[in-house]
C-alpha cells in the first residue's frame, strides 16, 4: 500500500491534502474492483484484505477530500467505513457529522447537524469523539463559550486527553484568557512531555502574557518563555517555529536585562523555588544561536535542499523577516 496514504493531511500548507486527494479516486476503484466486494456480509469478511493500514488509508482519504471539496469521493471513503465499522461506532459517528458539516449549505444545515450531536451524546454523553465534533462546530459558529464548557466537561472525565486539553487552550487565548491557555497547555505537557510544538506553544503565550507584565513579573515571564523555547529545539534541533520564538524572546530579555538598574533585587525566590533570571551573557549566545540557526534555515529551506524542504513559504519569509528587521536596526 502506498505510505502517501497512511499520512493525515494535518499540515497547513494545502499541497499534501492536494496531493493525496488526487490519488483516492484510485484508491476506492482498486479496492472496489475486487470480487469479493460484491458478496454479502460476512462473507467478506472472510475475503476481504484487513489490516490497520488499509482503514488508515481510507480515513486519510476522507479528510483529504473533505478538505479539498471532492465530497463524491469523500463520501465513497466514507462509505466503506460504515460498512465495516458499522453506523454506531463512536468514531464513525464523528467522521459522519464532519461529512455533514462539511457539506452543510447554510446556518440550518448545520443546526441540524448540531441536534444530530446533542440526540448522541443524550443517549450516551460518554462518547468523546461526538463531543470533539460538537466543540469545533460551536466555536465556528462563533460560541466559543458554549465550546469551552463542552470541552471542559470532556477534560473533567478525561483528563489525560492532550487533544481536549490544547484545544480549550486554543480556545481560552481567542478570548484572551491567557491565564487558563497556559494552564491548560501546561496539562497537555502532563500528558506529552516530549511535545516540541506543544513547548514552544506555552513559550508563546507566556511570552504574550509578559507584554502585559511589569518589572520582575515581566522578566521572570520572559524568562520561562525563553526556556520552553529552548526545550522546543532541544527536543528538535530543526524546528523553525522554536528558533524563531527564542529570537524574540531573547531579543525582548536582553533589552529587559540591559534596561534594568544597577543593583535591582532579582526576582528569584528560593523558598519558592523559581529561577534566577539568565545572565545578559547566557541571553546574547542563545540569540546568536537562534539568529545563525534562523539563517542557516532559510538558507537552505530557500535552496530546496534535501532534508530541508519541509518548511512553508510563509514560515521562511516570516524568519528572513525577522532577521532583516533585525540587521536594519543594527546598520542604524
Amino acid at each position: 500500500m502506498p505510505a502517501p496514504y497512511l499520512t493525515a493531511p494535518i499540515s497547513a500548507d494545502p499541497r499534501p491534502a492536494l496531493s493525496l486527494a488526487a490519488q483516492a479516486p484510485t484508491f476506492t476503484t482498486s479496492q472496489a474492483s475486487s470480487w469479493w466486494s460484491s458478496l454479502p456480509y460476512p462473507l467478506t469478511l472472510f475475503l476481504n484484505t484487513e489490516s490497520q493500514e488499509k482503514w488508515t488509508s481510507y480515513e486519510n482519504l476522507f479528510l483529504a477530500c473533505l478538505r479539498t471539496g471532492d465530497y463524491p469521493t469523500a463520501y465513497t471513503c466514507l462509505e466503506a467505513l460504515i460498512a465495516r465499522f458499522g453506523k454506531t461506532n463512536d468514531h464513525i459517528l464523528a467522521l459522519q457529522g464532519l461529512y455533514q458539516e462539511a457539506t452543510a449549505q447554510n446556518t440550518g444545515e448545520l443546526e441540524e447537524v448540531m441536534k444530530a450531536y446533542d440526540e448522541v451524546l443524550r443517549e450516551d454523553p460518554t462518547i468523546f469523539s461526538v463531543r470533539k465534533r460538537r466543540a469545533a462546530l460551536l466555536r465556528s459558529v462563533g460560541k466559543a463559550a458554549e465550546a469551552i464548557a463542552d470541552l471542559t466537561v470532556l477534560v473533567d472525565a478525561s483528563p489525560t486527553d492532550a487533544e481536549a486539553w490544547a484545544e480549550l487552550a486554543d480556545l481560552y487565548l481567542s478570548q484572551g484568557s491567557l491565564e487558563q491557555a497556559v494552564y491548560c497547555l501546561e496539562e497537555v505537557l502532563l500528558v506529552m512531555p516530549n511535545a516540541w510544538n506543544m513547548h514552544a506553544r506555552l513559550g508563546e503565550v507566556v511570552y504574550m502574557s509578559a507584554q502585559k507584565m511589569e518589572g520582575g513579573d515581566q522578566m521572570k515571564a520572559l524568562a520561562e518563555s525563553m526556556r520552553r523555547f529552548c526545550r522546543s529545539i532541544e527536543l528538535c534541533d530543526g524546528y523553525l517555529r522554536g528558533f524563531y520564538g527564542l529570537r524574540v524572546t531573547t531579543g525582548t530579555l536582553l533589552e529587559t536585562l540591559q534596561g534594568a538598574k544597577k543593583g535591582q533585587p532579582t526576582t528569584s525566590d528560593p523558598l519558592a523555588g523559581d529561577l534566577a533570571p539568565p545572565s545578559v551573557a547566557t541571553v546574547k549566545k542563545l540569540n546568536a544561536v537562534a539568529t545563525a540557526k534562523l539563517a542557516e534555515i532559510v538558507r537552505r529551506g530557500t535552496a530546496g535542499e534535501k532534508g530541508w524542504d519541509g518548511y512553508s513559504e510563509a514560515e521562511l519569509k516570516a524568519a528572513k523577516d525577522l532577521i532583516d528587521r533585525d540587521t536594519q536596526r543594527i546598520e542604524r
